[in-house]
């Protein structure tokens, strides 16, 4: 698979499709780590004298409302900092502000467009990999270059839409993800443990389906575990679970001896309250909300004989600091000699927010990719230049 380091950038107007999805409240960014993820390949294209012209989406846009809060802008402010140089940032997806704007560039110019879900108001082009969009987007450069790991599982224009019409290759970003990800799913060095936990079963099954035979152990926490215990017939009160999944559950501990679940919890009698309880035994009225220490003891053990491990989803409801101490110590407990795998989303904010991103090997930016990664599949935005 080609990457940006296979073209010869000078002079040219290259195309770099980024994540910067980032959390931004009131205009300001609560967490700029995608931003700074990106500034490999951009840099890169930089020092090579090339035009540099870069696409992000940002949130969800269903509604015009929706426009002015998902605007690039502070994003733009903030990558000129990181950058040390002005980003030109043109608040249009298409049109002759554009178009005249990109004309102007000068070798090692940066721009950035607005966000690229704006174009989702008028019938989901974005989204929908509109032929006629992405044939537009192309024709303002010369190059394309996915690196966009967290929207590679999606056909959208900006990414299967150009990239099936330029030159394209991959950033230093998604070559990290695959050079980290596809070894450990791959071929894994053993014993290899994966760490699940979220709220749903329903979201993982793809995951596990695909794992549950390469691994040695798969522990299992957060809300999903208790639709497992409740499978193998135990009390779990209040606490989540998922009833049109309980016979997947109980055929899967039928089938493999290979599962260990939580073994006493912390409980607590609502979401509201600020008293919680640690307990071996769910009473009716108790919602489990994190694992509790003899867990905790238990899943340490599976861990640290581990050579491999991948985690996706965290073990508590960790936003709350009542319920942090079972993720917190799952991100105490690897070592160097591991080879140790984030899965994303809020599995990768807790091992960045907690303090813990250098006891980890790989800290995946996509969500969603890496889950479908993880399950095995291939992902759109990568695999349309893996054919060109």
């Amino acid at each position: 698979m080609k990457t940006i380091r296979d073209f010869d950038l000078k002079d040219k107007k290259v195309i770099i499709r980024v994540d910067f999805n980032v959390p931004i409240k009131d205009g300001i960014i609560k967490d700029d780590n995608r931003i700074k993820e990106s500034l490999e390949t951009i840099n890169y294209a930089i020092n090579h004298d090339a035009k540099v012209i870069l696409l992000s989406h940002l949130g969800r846009i269903k509604e015009e409302s929706d426009l002015a809060k998902n605007s690039l802008l502070p994003v733009s402010i903030r990558l000129s900092e990181l950058l040390k140089k002005k980003v030109i940032f043109i608040n249009k997806t298409r049109g002759s502000e554009l178009e005249k704007s990109i004309n102007n560039m000068q070798n090692g110019d940066v721009l950035l467009m607005e966000n690229t879900r704006y174009e989702d108001l008028d019938g989901k082009k974005e989204s929908s990999n509109d032929l006629e969009l992405g044939k537009y987007w192309a024709s303002l450069g010369d190059i394309f270059i996915n690196d966009a790991f967290g929207t590679s599982h999606r056909a959208h224009a900006s990414n299967v839409g150009i990239a099936s019409i330029l030159p394209s290759g991959i950033g230093f970003l998604i070559e990290k993800e695959l050079n980290n990800m596809l070894p450990v799913i791959e071929n894994p060095h053993h014993p290899f443990t994966v760490i699940m936990g979220g709220s749903k079963v329903s979201d993982k099954i793809g995951v596990i389906d695909n794992l549950i035979n390469k691994c040695d152990y798969l522990l299992i926490g957060g809300g999903m575990a208790y639709t497992f215990l409740k499978a193998k017939g135990e009390e779990i009160g209040k606490s989540l679970f998922e009833e049109e999944y309980l016979d997947y559950c109980k055929k899967l501990l039928n089938k493999t001896d290979k599962i260990i679940l939580p073994v006493d919890h912390v409980v607590s009698k609502d979401l509201e309250s600020t008293e919680c309880t640690v307990k071996e035994a769910i009473a009716s009225d108790d919602i489990a909300l994190d694992i509790g220490p003899k867990t905790i003891k238990l899943f340490e053990k599976y861990v640290h004989e581990s050579k491999t491990i991948v985690w996706n989803g965290p073990v508590g409801m960790f936003e709350n600091p009542l319920y942090q101490n079972g993720t917190k110590s799952i991100c105490a407990m690897f070592n160097k000699n591991q080879t140790v795998i984030i899965g994303g989303g809020d599995s990768a904010s807790a091992v960045i927010n907690l303090g813990y991103k250098d006891n980890v090997t790989h800290i995946s930016t996509g969500g969603g990719a890496s889950l479908e990664l993880l399950e095995g599949k291939e992902l759109p935005g990568i695999k349309v230049i893996g054919e060109l």
